[in-house]
């Protein structure tokens, strides 16, 4: 196996995932994002994973990643978070995979789809209560309620939102969450009023798991704390978690370099006094990024060293001192490994960006090796 390789801990996983469940209670269920790949972690293994952690639906945000699912023998309910085109439908339809409707022309779509099949079809409304994305307006539930009703076959399985600052403890942003979770609970009150069964209710991500019980309902969506992330660094004690994933390489060279000398494309850094530099066989192509060079130290058996030079598309160097107890093919972690090492939160801070674009940047030509 090649040196590089991310190691994905599903123990971690089901960890997390029973600190996510002592948190919500024993009564909402629990979808768990699988889209991108599960972030870069391998959809199909975390998706069965999850649900034998007790995981009730997974969500995906491609109808292709659903099909991945289904065709590796996955039966649970799939929720498809964002809209297919209309030649897509077919397959929405035939591999069962649950659609959200964000209005009644989708809806007569999907609806058309599946009379032609023969198949009854999950959906589950979208309500859009402020992140601007997909999803009906509050005020006009009622009738896209009344669309998907009049098809005898669409079955209207649930009814969700999505909060887009949820994970802010900035006073206005706790104020806008508040807001939105009023819109979708009047938005609810509407459809009842109008005769009509709800469903299944859900809005929170992990940022509403952790600071808003009230959007708890019937369901909850966490990805970002199942994964191992908190979403909120000044609250990560409420719901403890740990990276799933390990990002590991090996050195594979070291070599003694003078003082003066350049390590790596455009010289960008040279040694100020001799010492020694191990080569690493892992670059920007496996989704280390460029833009870390020279900004980020990696772990060997606990101690940083400090990665020199420019990231190369295949390897880096890190400088590990003149006197160096580092070995050849000694393991080197990259993030992830033990809760002393970096993490993809922290190699994502010094990229202004979060750990999700860390973790699903790792490319597949990384091996994915599964510790149960």
């Amino acid at each position: 196996m090649r040196a590089t390789r991310a190691i994905i801990h599903l123990e971690r996983l089901k960890a997390n995932l029973a600190e996510i469940r002592k948190k919500i209670g024993p009564k909402p269920a629990i979808c768990i994002p699988v889209k991108a790949d599960a972030y870069g972690h391998g959809a199909v293994r975390i998706g069965i994973a999850a649900i034998k952690a007790g995981a009730k639906y997974l969500a995906v945000a491609s109808v292709q990643e659903g099909i991945e699912l289904r065709e590796a023998g996955i039966v649970a309910p799939i929720l498809l978070f964002s809209l297919p085109i209309p030649e897509e439908l077919e397959d929405v339809v035939r591999y069962h995979i649950t659609p959200l409707v964000p209005d009644t022309e989708f809806a007569r779509l999907v609806g058309e789809t599946a009379e032609r099949l023969g198949e009854l079809v999950p959906v589950h409304i979208k309500i859009d209560t402020g992140m601007g994305r997909i999803g009906c307006r509050p005020e006009a539930v009622v009738d896209l309620v009344k669309t998907i009703s009049a098809s005898p076959f669409l079955h209207w399985e649930g009814t969700a939102t999505h909060l887009s600052v949820a994970d802010s403890l900035d006073a206005d942003d706790v104020a806008y969450t508040k807001k939105q979770l009023r819109l979708f609970t009047q938005a609810v009150d509407a459809i009842r009023q109008a005769g009509y069964n709800p469903g299944i209710l859900h809005a929170a991500n992990s940022g509403a798991v952790v600071l808003h019980e009230d959007s708890y309902f019937d369901m909850v969506r966490p990805g970002l704390l199942a994964y191992g992330y908190p979403p909120i660094p000044e609250l990560s004690e409420t719901v403890p978690v740990r990276p799933v994933m390990e990002l590991r390489t090996h050195v594979v060279f070291i070599k003694k370099v003078l003082s003066g000398e350049s390590i790596s494309y455009g010289r960008i850094w040279k040694a100020p006094q001799e010492t020694t530099i191990a080569t690493l066989p892992i670059g920007y192509a496996d989704g280390l990024p460029r833009s870390l060079s020279g900004r980020l130290s990696l772990s060997i058996k606990g101690k940083r060293y400090p990665l020199v030079g420019r990231i190369c598309m295949d390897q880096c160097m890190i400088d590990v001192g003149f006197d160096s107890p580092v070995k050849r093919w000694e393991a080197v972690t990259v993030f992830g490994g033990t809760p002393e090492d970096p993490t993809a939160a922290d190699l994502a801070a010094l990229l202004g960006t979060i750990p999700y674009e860390i973790t699903c940047g790792i490319n597949k030509r990384v091996p994915r090796v599964y510790i149960e």
